[in-house]
């Protein structure tokens, strides 16, 4: 028989009696089990056991829209099913720690779970497989690399950016969200590599189709990062990989947005632990990435090249755009998603960014409506379909038949559900909710909503609810901690740590 194509199959053979199999060096993610042999068989003969890392769940998310309440405990299983040993991308194909995945989702799944050892671990991994020049690989621990012996493949593939930035952003975000410093200076050497590889690539190559343009460069190209594998925007709707992949066409607006991104993450990571000089050295940097990134993809009128919603998304969400062209990049991004029918057009590293975007920049009502969508590519086709885990690609299964159905990226949406639906956001810069704020986005006709966390200082809530004229948030404030509550009026109120309610008529 031929093997068939990213299929697991375990065939046991019943002695007939009761049989248990658990196998002790692998997990499978499955939907169906066929039994041959058996006349007689109900659903209460056969039982399936969940495997996961026994983490500790921190954090719940109610609404009164039970379809969105669907998504989250979708994403949440997506994660659960992935949480073995590393972060997984799907429990039924390579079961790989993809470095890209995890840096997408650690804000939501750090907000479900506490996953500070499971991450830091991880880390470890990261960093163990680290190529000499700074390379960071798409998955950790990486089966393909062995230091003593050649694989070029594995080499072209390594070096991804949004993926190698992984090595920056977890140890900052796990900062953030547990106060840990100690990550931060473990892997500074790690983070540094990286960012040095990055800035190499970036200063001593260019781009074949950038060189038949302009065989001189340009002063800001050596800010430039238009070389290398680069998985892109992956599974973006509609679009072709390949040009990418092969290294036909140039990821820089990516590239180059990421470089950006952990530059500036490197200089508040080194501000926080003492290292002022790289920090310093690392800010400038910064300044000059984003004025390249800026000479490069962005007009001065503030039109964006190449205009899609990933890459007008990712400017505003990186802070790539000058504040009086912000306005003229998200009326823009307004205009894509209407002129796409009102659908998702994001891939994997602008998905989690893209509802925030919208709604920070006066288009909630958008998002709301990109949340609420049932036509693909949209997340609530996925639960109108029947998912109870998130799907790797929009549309489900591919032309080709494959897919994962267990995915957990594009479930880092749930991300905007804790903190804008219930409107519990932590403050960047004050790690471990020592401050947070409380303010909630209405809309989408969402009548109350609630998120709980048993942080690190101990727990917090904010639960709100609309009833006819009355608007009504009751706060937890941990001990030791400290929130600022914004009600739909623009009323702000400070909340020391203990309880509170505060009401105030709605705005209709």
């Amino acid at each position: 028989m031929e093997p068939v194509p990213f299929t697991q199959i375990d065939e046991v053979i019943s002695s007939g009696t009761a049989e248990a199999f658990e196998p002790r060096h692998t997990t499978h993610g499955f939907q169906y089990v066929g039994i041959d042999g058996v006349e007689q068989l109900e659903a209460t003969d056969v039982e399936s056991i969940a495997v996961h890392t026994d983490l500790e769940r921190t954090g719940w998310f109610t609404c009164s829209d039970d379809r969105i309440n669907r998504l989250h405990d979708a994403a949440v299983l997506s994660f659960e099913g992935n949480a073995c040993e590393i972060p997984t991308d799907c429990p039924t194909r390579e079961r790989s720690g993809w470095t890209g995945d995890w840096q997408l989702f650690l804000p939501s799944a750090a907000f479900i779970y506490d996953v500070a050892g499971f991450s830091s671990r991880w880390l470890r991994d990261l960093a163990a497989d680290q190529r000499p020049d700074g390379r960071v690989a798409n998955f950790a621990p990486d089966p393909l690399y062995r230091a003593d012996r050649d694989n070029s493949i594995s080499d072209y593939l390594t070096g991804s950016a949004g993926w190698g930035d992984a090595a920056i952003y977890v140890p900052y975000q796990l900062w953030q969200s547990y106060g840990d410093e100690d990550i931060l200076r473990c892997q500074w050497q790690s983070m540094t590599a990286w960012i040095d590889f990055a800035l190499r690539r970036a200063r001593e190559q260019r781009h074949p189709s950038r060189v038949s343009l302009r065989p001189h460069p340009a002063p800001h190209e050596e800010f430039l990062w238009d070389v290398g594998f680069h998985w892109g925007e992956w599974c973006e709707p509609n679009a072709d990989p390949m040009p990418i992949l092969s290294g036909q066409a140039s990821a820089a607006d990516v590239a180059t947005a990421y470089l950006f991104r952990s530059l500036e993450t490197l200089a508040k990571i080194g501000r926080s632990i003492g290292e002022h000089a790289a920090a310093e050295a690392y800010g400038t940097l910064a300044k000059n990435v984003r004025a390249a990134w800026q000479t490069e993809f962005c007009r001065p009128d503030g039109e964006i090249v190449p205009a899609t919603q990933a890459n007008l998304t990712r400017a505003l969400a990186f802070d790539l755009i000058d504040p009086p062209l912000r306005g003229r990049v998200a009326a823009d991004l307004v205009k894509l998603i209407r002129d796409a029918g009102t659908t998702i057009g994001t891939g994997f590293l602008a998905t989690p960014f893209l509802l925030p975007v919208l709604a920070d920049h006066g288009y909630a009502d958008v998002a709301y409506e990109l949340l609420l969508q049932s036509r693909p590519p949209s997340w609530l086709h996925m639960i109108d379909s029947g998912a109870t885990t998130i799907w790797e690609n929009w549309e489900g299964l591919d032309r080709t038949g494959h897919g994962s159905l267990n995915h957990y990226s594009k479930g880092a949406v749930i991300q905007f559900l804790h903190e804008y639906i219930a409107g519990l956001r932590p403050v960047e810069g004050c790690p471990a909710y020592s401050r947070f704020e409380v303010n909630p986005c209405l809309g989408g006709g969402i009548t109350s909503a609630e998120a709980r966390l048993h942080g690190p200082y101990g727990p917090i809530r904010c639960a709100w609810r609309r009833e006819q004229e009355t608007f009504t948030l009751d706060v937890i404030v941990a001990p030791g901690t400290e929130a600022e509550a914004i009600l739909p009026s623009g009323r702000r109120a400070r909340l020391d740590p203990g309880e509170h309610r505060l009401c105030e008529r709605s705005l209709g």
